[in-house]
């Protein structure tokens, strides 16, 4: 299905991105969301793609699948729940607290040792309970303090440094680099820092949907298949409740849905088949009408994915309108737009 000798490394330019979605309000294209989408079928080939799904770009959060099946190969014994929240984005819910602290339990370490950004929860509702209570920002509350957790894990496993876990150079980042080269098929254009603080790696969309095409096709038992499944059974601890990923995860049989910041989102059914969605303004609310509709293009029944055709545009409180996928990506729209 893929080739097993790596390509080239993406070329860091401009995205030559294009309409992807438009805010329709009374009948009207009020707004246009750029981007590009790739849709892979089971044999790995590009079934469908919109604007340019080969440059370099940085997946942001939804290469945490990835990092986790890295960590797995370097010995991380974590599985369900746990695994989970070490490819998560959480949402700082108290399960998501106390895992994180189990984590960090189970390694013999303590909060103090996480370098990650320290932060307020990311769930609104969650937050600004924090905010009434007065609890300041925290790093097990910030979001990626489940990977950051486990990384530490897997350092101390391995007997590596602890206190420089984060640098490019240390061994731990080395080897989840070596495994987003290995599982997308293609080498790292650049490495910079994600707004937690850890190193992320830029690949091309087209990379980024073959990475967990692999994942969820793995054979049972890899470390690819523990993530993949983890993920999925405990879509709410790699996410948050009522987080749109997680949704889209119980909605779909056997799919894992992964999001990032600036408008990234990746998803995999267990016969291989994926798609990536890169919105080039970042718009959360363009994403998951763009992935639900990539999703169709991929084979997906469409009544499991209505629920995710976009919010209504409101006027007077009323629906007066939506975010519509283009026609070029969504010809039968999942829902009809006012």
């Amino acid at each position: 299905m893929y080739s097993s000798s790596l390509a080239d490394a993406p070329v860091a330019r401009e995205p030559l991105h294009v309409p992807v979605a438009h805010l329709v309000r009374g009948g009207v294209v009020e707004g246009i969301h750029y981007g590009s989408v790739v849709v892979l079928g089971a044999d790995g080939q590009v079934r469908f793609q919109l604007g340019d799904t080969e440059a370099a770009f940085y997946p942001r959060s939804a290469l945490k699948p990835v990092q986790a099946v890295a960590m797995l190969r370097a010995g991380l014994p974590l599985d369900g729940a746990l695994l989970s929240l070490a490819a998560a984005s959480h949402s700082g819910e108290e399960r998501h607290l106390a895992g994180t602290r189990r984590i960090l339990e189970l390694a013999g370490l303590t909060e103090d040792d996480l370098r990650n950004v320290p932060d307020m929860p990311y769930d609104p509702v969650v937050r600004d309970a924090w905010i009434r209570e007065s609890r300041p920002p925290s790093r097990l509350a910030q979001n990626c303090s489940g990977k950051h957790a486990a990384m530490l894990w897997t350092a101390k496993l391995n007997g590596w440094s602890l206190a420089e876990y984060l640098d490019p150079a240390h061994p731990l980042q080395q080897a989840i680099g070596e495994i987003v080269e290995d599982l997308t098929g293609q080498r790292v254009t650049r490495v910079t820092v994600d707004g937690c603080g850890a190193p992320l790696f830029s690949i091309s969309l087209h990379g980024l949907a073959r990475a967990l095409a692999r994942i969820t096709s793995a054979a049972p038992g890899t470390p690819e298949a523990r993530v993949a499944d983890a993920m999925r059974e405990h879509a709410e601890m790699a996410s948050g409740s009522g987080r749109d990923v997680a949704a889209l995860m119980r909605a779909v049989p056997g799919l894992l849905a992964k999001d990032g910041f600036e408008g990234v989102q990746v998803a995999a059914l267990p016969d291989g088949r994926a798609i990536a969605v890169k919105i080039a303004d970042g718009a959360n609310r363009a994403r998951i009408p763009v992935a639900a509709a990539a999703l169709a293009r991929a084979g997906v029944d469409p009544a499991l994915l209505a629920e995710f055709a976009g919010e209504p545009l409101l006027g007077g409180g009323e629906p007066v309108g939506c975010v519509r996928p283009v026609r070029a990506l969504d010809p039968v729209p999942l829902t009809a737009c006012v």
